[in-house]
């Protein structure tokens, strides 16, 4: 199993992005997937994932900011990121849950300046 997070840059407070996390080795298809993300001295934390039959969840200081979709045609997951803030910077990892076992992409780094 295999996971590339892309997409991350340098934004201005109240402008977009979006990740992108290419997969490989498991049915993409099947599988619950989503986004975590780090800021500089804090823990890990959930940002917004989507299971197999769709049904997003999002944490709630993205929620109506961030989307999350997915393409199984391309087992790929997207982060669309709208009116970005200086507290979304963090190096953002998608995870995927396959056959109970997790795995992380290497992370992207969003950095949003005020």
């Amino acid at each position: 199993v295999q996971l590339q997070a892309s997409g991350g840059g340098l934004v201005q407070a109240g402008g977009s992005l979006r990740l992108s996390c290419t997969t490989s080795g498991f049915t993409f298809a099947d599988y619950h997937i989503g986004w975590f993300r780090q800021a500089p001295g804090k823990e890990r934390e959930f940002v917004a994932s989507i299971r197999s039959g769709r049904d997003p969840r999002y944490a709630d200081s993205v929620q109506g900011r961030f989307t999350i979709s997915r393409d199984n045609a391309k087992s790929t997951l997207y982060l669309q990121m709208n009116s970005l803030k200086p507290e979304d910077t963090a190096v953002y990892y998608c995870k995927a849950n396959v056959q109970s076992e997790n795995y992380w992409g290497q992370g992207t780094l969003v950095t949003v300046s005020s």
